[in-house]
């Protein structure tokens, strides 16, 4: 599969469906992804191979006794829903995790590589300006993989 790159700007209407664009669409290999609540108060989105190798090494590394696995298999896989692209491309975000993102009109699709993020745009911008200084300490870190 193709990498999912690039920043996409959309618009979530009062049905809660967004257009996903059409150049991740192309890489897709199916009509259909798993969303789940993400890091950050965003929802992550991932191909259904993907998820499955995912959801895979978190089950197999949790442990019931342990507060943390719960914690991550509570938040992060319990939510998961499998959404099916309409006619026209959009996706229908479930009304919990619309809530859960602050989805309400202006949207941002992050394409990541293996997964994408989709973000309310004021709290993405928000995010950028908050972590503007600790993004240019993290970029110096890794100072030496640029040639």
């Amino acid at each position: 599969m193709e990498m999912l790159i690039g920043e996409y700007r959309n618009t979530l209407d009062e049905k809660g469906r967004i257009l996903f664009p059409a150049k991740l669409r192309a890489v897709l290999q199916r009509n259909e992804l798993i969303v789940t609540q993400g890091l950050d108060c965003c929802l992550m989105l991932f191909t259904t191979e993907e998820w499955a190798s995912l959801n895979d090494k978190i089950m197999g590394s949790a442990s019931l006794f342990n507060d943390q696995k719960r914690l991550v298999m509570r938040r992060f896989i319990a939510p998961a829903q499998k959404i099916e692209f309409d006619r026209s491309g959009r996706l229908s975000i479930p009304q919990n995790l619309r809530e859960y993102a602050s989805l309400k009109g202006e949207s941002v699709i992050l394409g990541l590589n293996k997964y994408m993020e989709l973000w309310d745009s004021e709290s993405y911008d928000d995010y950028l300006t908050r972590t503007n200084d600790q993004f240019q300490e993290a970029a110096k870190s890794m100072g030496d993989i640029f040639l």
